[in-house]
């Protein structure tokens, strides 16, 4: 095992315009760009500063401490807190035992400066009763290796010397906040304090120096803990991981077997590590015992449950439910075992983490963000685990310690903070995605909080929505797929590659389309066979790859077939067209009939006439269509719209609102039909 120091990056040329606000962000994003020595969302950094009240426009001192934790992005105002300090310092006075905790911990939301919308997080008392204006709370791994070590006060003696104290644990709140203000204020010598089980608190007078001593404290750890190995990690390698390409097809085969288990009665996405680190604890002769401690603090404990659950390469979908089942009643009694008169209801008993030796770790939950921190957290405990126990023995919180941190008044706020939208846990394939209708449509998924995959041919289209998704709506719920719908291969990577990523599927749209305006005299095969490649063959091979993976869920799931106006009534002019669009009504009617008993949902939208931001209409059709009209181009819009029984005129975001109904829960009594979107065509009613 190596630990890694942490890099001392301040850069006084970058620093050296900003105030002291924009030095608390500056120091922030420092330690994110150490993110492999730390566990995930590293750092709880503060500084006391003077601001304009706003009623009495009198300056006073507030505290800002950072309230959002979690990711890599750069810090900003909106993920710090600010509290008055005078009103902390009231709280404190009020204070006399530990019943009073939970109390003041929700009196705290009282001394919020200003009308920030942040949260105060329980880690404010913590800044808040030192004397020195910066203050870092860090959960770097070579000092959490230390911090969770059995004998934590005796190593944290030999590694620091007398410039570092040590507390023993104490879940975070007023009381443990006025004993780090004691201590600090009774030992000026001091320069910070190790949590036991918790982290690494460090302070100084500028945000520099603050800065520099958490980096000097942590790198001290990390060379120590080098030095000093004196075991084989996790008593040493139990078994040996199966090869890279083995890992990926054993992870495809289970992952949306086990998102389908899981995916109740909320939607879940996965993410797969098989990480060198991950395998390394998973095929350890001491796994089943470790297990369990990776719960080891708040974060990773309210996602994690219980521990992982560990399941055999070879399980089938049969057994991998009886163990899941078997898990959620051990964690319902976990939660029976330690509940009072005041906790709050049992959140969902499933396992979130499962571990596959010899294979890698799966993790789950609400978004994609959500299960890659998942992943990552447990991958930065499996390695303050492996510190721990490479120079000394590793020591858990107690099981009342965790669930007081979960379930308690103040580890619950954790749980309301998530985000979620009317398709969160739900994962969309759109074909043409990249542009059109097509890119709309994602769009709209992306908003209420579905992941999404877009598929295209147009490889500098696909480039850019996949920017501007990305800028938009996070990386996470973005991936972009190249995708050939007439190329069987290129098909079935392109569904692999979703559900490698995501865990499977629950929402398929039919969407990569073509349009060849010629009369049936006109007609080549070279533009019959084209338009039937795309619009016939290649939404059978959709909906065939689509169908398949949604059947091994169990989970039902909605597929939307983009046809038009075109496949119910007969265009002169379109006779390949529009034979293939009643083609892809029918196919969607029939999948319809088959997917009914498995609860999968097949509807078709019929779009007419949507020229705005279409690509279709970009090209010939648009142009053959307003010769035959005997109108030019740039009034086709008009036509349209003055031909529709509500004269108005249809765009893509109608289709993406047609569409978003047939793929979300609003439309779940709904199969087998058709939805005309063309602002009213009395021949295109359908009977």
């Amino acid at each position: 095992m190596t630990s890694v120091p942490l890099l001392l990056l301040w850069n006084d040329n970058e620093a050296k315009n900003l105030d002291e606000q924009g030095l608390l962000f500056y120091r922030s994003n420092l330690f994110l760009r150490n993110a492999r020595a730390a566990s995930f969302g590293c750092a709880n950094t503060s500084a006391k500063l003077m601001m304009r009240e706003p009623i009495t426009e009198q300056d006073v001192k507030i505290l800002m401490v950072k309230s959002v934790c979690g990711d890599n992005a750069p810090a900003a105002s909106d993920d710090f807190a600010t509290v008055y300090l005078h009103k902390l310092e009231l709280l404190k006075s009020q204070y006399r035992s530990l019943d009073q905790e939970d109390k003041l911990a929700r009196d705290l939301r009282h001394c919020v400066f200003d009308l920030n919308a942040c949260t105060p997080p329980i880690e404010a008392f913590l800044h808040g009763f030192l004397p020195q204006s910066h203050v870092d709370l860090t959960y770097f791994n070579a000092v959490n290796s230390i911090a969770m070590a059995v004998d934590c006060e005796q190593l944290v003696k030999t590694v620091f010397g007398d410039a570092v104290a040590y507390l023993p644990w104490q879940k975070p709140g007023i009381d443990l906040g006025i004993k780090i203000g004691s201590l600090a204020s009774s030992r000026p010598g001091l320069v910070g304090i190790v949590l036991g089980g918790h982290g690494l608190l460090t302070w100084g007078e500028t945000s520099k120096s603050c800065y520099e001593t958490t980096s000097r404290l942590v790198s001290k750890a990390a060379d120590w803990l080098n030095a000093n190995v004196r075991s084989e990690a996790f008593g040493g390698q139990k078994l040996m991981s199966f090869g890279e390409e083995q890992r990926k097809a054993i992870a495809l085969r289970m992952m949306p077997e086990m998102r389908g288990l899981l995916s109740s009665p909320n939607m879940k996405v996965g993410h797969f590590n098989d990480s060198p680190e991950v395998l390394e604890f998973a095929n350890s002769k001491g796994l089943a015992g470790l297990v369990p401690l990776i719960v080891y603090c708040s974060d990773p404990l309210w996602n994690v449950k219980i521990g992982p659950l560990v399941i055999s390469s070879e399980a089938t979908r049969e057994e991998i439910a009886a163990q899941i089942a078997e898990y959620r009643s051990s964690n319902e009694a976990f939660y029976n075992r330690f509940k009072t008169a005041n906790s709050p209801a049992m959140r969902d008993p499933s396992p979130t983490t499962i571990l596959v030796p010899q294979v890698g770790m799966f993790t789950f939950a609400a978004s994609k963000i959500a299960a890659r921190r998942l992943s990552e957290l447990c991958a930065s405990s499996i390695d303050i685990m492996r510190g721990a126990s490479a120079i000394s023995n590793f020591q858990g919180l107690t099981q009342q310690d965790l669930f007081n941190l979960d379930y308690g008044s103040l580890g619950h706020p954790k749980h309301s903070q998530v985000k979620t939208g009317p398709l969160s846990g739900r994962i969309a394939l759109v074909t043409g995605g990249a542009n059109g209708i097509g890119a709309v449509i994602a769009e709209r998924f992306l908003s209420a909080g579905a992941c999404v995959a877009i598929a295209d041919i147009d490889s500098a289209a696909l480039k850019d929505a996949q920017q501007n998704f990305a800028t938009k709506y996070g990386p996470d719920n973005i991936l972009s797929l190249h995708m050939d719908v007439t190329s069987e291969a290129a098909v079935i990577e392109g569904f692999t590659a979703v559900a490698t990523e995501f865990g499977g599927l629950d929402i398929v749209v039919n969407n990569a389309g073509i349009a060849i305006r010629s009369p049936v005299e006109d007609t080549t095969i070279e533009m019959w066979d084209k338009q039937v490649a795309i619009l016939g063959t290649g939404y059978f091979l959709v909906g065939r790859e689509g169908f398949r993976l949604l059947k091994r869920q169990n989970i039902g799931g909605s597929m939307i077939f983009i046809s038009s106006k075109n496949g119910l009534i007969a265009s002169e002019g379109a006779s390949a067209y529009g034979a293939m669009k009643a083609a892809e009504l029918h196919l969607a009617r029939s999948m319809a009939l088959e997917g009914a008993p498995l609860g999968i949902r097949v509807n078709s939208v019929t779009p007419d006439a949507v020229l705005r931001g279409s690509k279709l209409m970009a090209g010939n059709f648009a142009q053959k269509r307003a010769e035959a009209l005997n109108i030019r181009p740039d009034e086709l819009e008009e036509y349209y719209r003055k031909r529709s029984l509500l004269q108005r005129s249809v765009y893509s975001e109608d289709v993406a609102e047609a569409v978003y109904f047939f793929a979300s829960d609003l439309s779940l009594k709904s199969t087998g039909n058709i939805l005309n979107v063309d602002a009213g065509h009395v021949a295109s009613f359908t009977r």
